[in-house]
């Protein structure tokens, strides 16, 4: 599972890497958790372009959206077969743009201690990922996307039982091209990241938000 993970590349470097038209400028987050918004890229009109969605995925034929645990994960061996996602795999492939992530090792519950993943240099990669595009009945609109998981490879596997499949930079344009790349070819893609890909390490989480800024005081004296 990948339930927490960190995008703190500027815009101009993950730009570089993802060639899409747009040029945002969206914040570094050390912690990017479930429910809140994500960066993705797809292919629309044959172009790569940068969105924004909720990390979560709701079904396009989901009739309204129910508090509960969202669906940030989609497990590759069942892509095909899993009513939530076998659409999205066929029709709005992404890909998630990261430079980490962070899974829990330990067995005692509230004493497990967190790892982060991250390239051997810190580097930026990309998340296999789905979105989906949801149409409520009074008209909302709500955009969400998911992170694909496969099977670990030996160094994973130390600390979990899955990792997110990573889609590499020679690959991005058949993964996002769903008009001329069926569902069962693309899973070519969905495998374990070689063994070297990602290195890890003990890891403090702090998620408090930092203090504010002292307000500037006028000397008087």
């Amino acid at each position: 599972m990948c339930g927490l993970f960190s995008f703190k590349k500027s815009a101009e470097e993950a730009r570089s890497l993802f060639n899409y038209m747009e040029k945002p400028d969206f914040p570094p987050r050390t912690y990017v958790a479930p429910q809140s918004p994500i960066a993705i890229i797809r292919t629309e009109n044959k172009e790569r372009h940068f969105a924004l969605v909720r990390w979560g995925l709701i079904p396009s034929w989901v009739k309204e959206i129910k508090p509960g645990k969202p669906l940030i994960n989609a497990r590759s061996e069942t892509l095909l077969e899993k009513p939530s996602f076998r659409h999205a795999v066929r029709r709005r492939r992404c890909l998630i743009p990261a430079d980490g992530y962070y899974e829990w090792l330990g067995d005692v519950p509230g004493k497990k201690i967190p790892h982060f993943v991250h390239r051997p240099d810190h580097g930026l990669f990309a998340f296999a990922g789905l979105w989906e595009h949801w149409l409520g009945a009074d008209g909302s609109e709500l955009e969400t996307a998911a992170i694909i998981t496969t099977t670990p490879n030996d160094v994973i596997a130390q600390i979990y039982t899955r990792m997110p499949a990573v889609i590499h930079p020679g690959n991005f344009v058949q993964w996002l091209d769903v008009a001329n790349l069926e569902a069962e070819e693309a899973m070519q893609f969905l495998k374990p990241a070689p063994e070297d890909y990602f290195v890890f390490e003990p890891t403090i989480i702090d998620r408090r938000p930092p203090p504010p800024k002292p307000k500037a005081q006028l000397n008087l004296f």
